[in-house]
């Protein structure tokens, strides 16, 4: 009998360890399709509350944002982004409408990206969403104007510029700042060092926007950029309401899968357990049941 319950004992510790090992596998290959899911609610969160805070500006206010904008890009001096802090607080007050440190959010149709820009390239802006990269031209278009916007590559937490090694000349991504659509053609794909800023100087009257990220995949020695030069914005790429991002389906699927999932096992396993308990009892009853009919026959 002892020897049974050893027995029974050891299969029930078998099982939890079985499906144990087999959750936390399960966890671990989705990991990040599931960081990746929460990223982009956040950023579709951030996206919608600037949309709204843009919604309710008056004229004036609205007029007066753009204004100073424009006057901080033709104010850059050619070369000064790379010490860019002397005019932190400045900076920081310019476009950030909402007190988040959003300025506006790109989309690269693409590559299926839609993502906030914040002010600075700081690694928590980074890890998340799309900087800025302070003292270039903010992303309000305009000639002589050369916006820099930087992304990490890779992350096992968030897509962000991941797939940026995708996009080919002519290809073509949006800038939305305000109530403003500023569309953008890829019209140069570079790789350089990290200390190689010539390519992102502003040139006299052009209007272009550079997407920065690491390369190669997952060594980051050299920077990628991919150039976009202004064009107009076609009736198909105007901005469309908050109510209409959306997160991509696929990433909802591993959510939802797991839980459920992880229900369905343990519903199982403590049925399968109730099973053999159940079953245990009925063996004994029917040995008492036999010992009590032998003892019979002896007497």
């Amino acid at each position: 009998m002892r020897k049974k319950e050893r027995k029974k004992k050891k299969i029930n510790i078998a099982n939890l360890l079985l499906i144990s090992v087999f959750f936390v596998g399960l966890l671990v290959v989705l990991y990040p399709t599931i960081s990746d899911f929460f990223n982009e609610f956040h950023a579709s969160r951030a996206i919608i509350n600037y949309e709204e805070a843009v919604s309710e500006m008056s004229d004036e206010e609205y007029n007066q944002i753009l204004k100073k904008a424009k006057n901080y890009n033709k104010n850059l001096i050619s070369g000064d982004f790379v010490n860019g802090k002397a005019e932190d607080k400045l900076y920081q007050s310019l476009l950030n409408i909402g007190g988040d440190g959003i300025m506006g959010y790109i989309e690269i149709q693409k590559l299926g990206v839609d993502l906030p820009i914040y002010h600075g390239t700081s690694e928590e802006i980074l890890q998340t969403s799309v900087g800025h990269l302070e003292g270039s031209s903010l992303p309000v278009g305009g000639k002589g104007t050369h916006s820099v916007l930087t992304g990490h590559r890779g992350l096992p937490t968030a897509k962000l510029f991941t797939d940026l090694d995708q996009l080919q000349e002519g290809d073509t991504f949006q800038i939305f700042i305000l109530d403003e659509v500023l569309t953008y053609e890829v019209d140069k794909i570079s790789i350089v060092e990290p200390e190689d800023v010539s390519k992102l100087m502003p040139v006299k009257g052009k209007d272009y926007v550079t997407l920065v990220t690491c390369t190669p995949y997952a060594v980051n020695t050299h920077r990628l950029l991919v150039r976009g030069v202004r064009i107009p914005t076609p009736y198909s790429a105007e901005r469309v309401s908050a109510d209409a991002i959306l997160i991509e389906p696929m990433l909802v699927v591993p959510v939802i899968a797991v839980p459920a999932l992880s229900i369905v096992l343990t519903t199982l396993l403590i049925s399968t357990r109730k099973k053999r308990k159940h079953n245990n009892i009925v063996i004994q009853k029917k040995g008492v049941g036999e010992e009590s009919c032998s003892e019979k026959e002896e007497k």
